[in-house]
Order: C-alpha cells, then structure tokens, then sequence
C-alpha cells in the first residue's frame, strides 16, 4: 500500500466529510472583519453580536492554536493551521453551534489536567515531546486507553474542526491544488484511444 502523510490522510477525510454533507461553512478572522464592513442594515443584530463575540479565553485560545498547528503543521507547500486561521474559525464555529461548547471547552480543560497530572505544566507549556506522549495516547481509537475516551472524543472532535477550517480555507483550497470552474477546452478523445476502441468521430 502507498504511504500516505498525515496532512494527506486528513485530507482526505476532509473531503469524505465534504461528499457526505458534513462540511462546516468556513470563517476566519478575515472573513468577519470583511463581513463587518458591510453595510449594517444587511446584517441582523443577532450576526453582528456574533461576529464581535468570542468563545475561547486567551488561555484556551493559545491551547487551541497550539494543538491545531500540531495536527497540521506548515510543509514545504503551505502554512500550517493557525496560517489558515483555523483557531478563529474554531471559535466562530463554538458561537455559530452552541451544542459544541460544553465538549469543546471540557475536552481543553481535560487535556490541561492530564498534562498538570504528568509533567506539572499546562499543555501550552509543555515541551514538544510532552505534548506528543499526551496525543499519543488519544489520537488513534483503535489503540486508546478507556481511561482516555473524554480525551480521545475530544480530539477526534477537534481534528475535525481543525481538518475543516483548513480546507475550507483560502490555504486550504490552494493546498488542495482546487481550480474552480473555470472554463476548458476538450478536443475529443486522442486518436490511439479511438483505435483501441475501435470507434471513430463521424462527419454527420
């Protein structure tokens, strides 16, 4: 079997995600601020509250920045998460789908306390390899301690808002080599394919 990346992989759940009609509707921190500037009789008092609100803490902000940025990283063909304003678009979704917040906001607090439990630090400040052993033991369902299942329903949750927000993206879209459509020119179907098929164009 080919090997495949991690960044790959989620992409290629991302786009499951997108053909089943599970997408979330992208928003970063671009977008509102574009969004703002419209004309305010085009927008209900209730959007313009949201779109000035915030979920996260700075606290919370900065774990979810980190983490999103460890799920995906910047390579050699695009920047990693927060790049593609992923963390804001995390928050938005939290304000945008309330039912999000309690499992969203428990699941950052849980990873907290493992982390202050091992290493007496918060994840934000732990060292990378830290922060790996703590992933480690919650990112693959298959291998994950029960003892960890509010652990591993979180961060399944969170990297899919994360694999999301970055291809929905203009990053993202870029990552994905996505042309849109855009028009094309066909000439029909090369002669050697013709001949194999035994076919041929006719002049009626």
């Amino acid at each position: 079997m080919k090997n495949i990346t991690r960044r790959q992989a989620l992409k290629t759940l991302t786009l499951g995600s997108f053909a089943a009609g599970l997408t979330l509707t992208a928003c970063t921190e671009q977008a509102k601020q574009q969004t703002l500037q419209l004309d305010p009789g085009d927008l209900s008092e209730a959007d313009r509250k949201m779109l000035q609100e915030h979920f996260f803490t700075d606290h919370e902000l900065a774990t979810v920045r980190q983490l999103a940025d460890l799920i995906i990283p910047a390579d050699d063909r695009s920047g990693n998460a927060s790049d593609a304003g992923v963390p804001e678009f995390i928050d938005f979704m939290m304000l945008d789908q309330p039912r999000h917040q309690t499992a969203m906001r428990g699941g950052l607090r849980w990873l907290d306390t493992q982390c202050l439990e091992r290493f007496n630090y918060t994840f934000v400040d732990c060292s990378p390899d830290q922060q790996k052993e703590i992933l480690d033991d919650i990112a693959w369902p298959q291998k994950a301690n029960p003892a960890m299942s509010q652990g591993e329903a979180f961060f399944n949750m969170f990297r899919d808002f994360t694999a999301t927000g970055f291809w929905t993206s203009k990053i993202g879209i870029e990552d994905l080599h996505y042309m849109g459509n855009k028009a094309t020119s066909w000439n029909g179907c090369p002669p050697a394919a013709l001949e194999k098929l035994g076919v041929q164009y006719s002049d009626t």
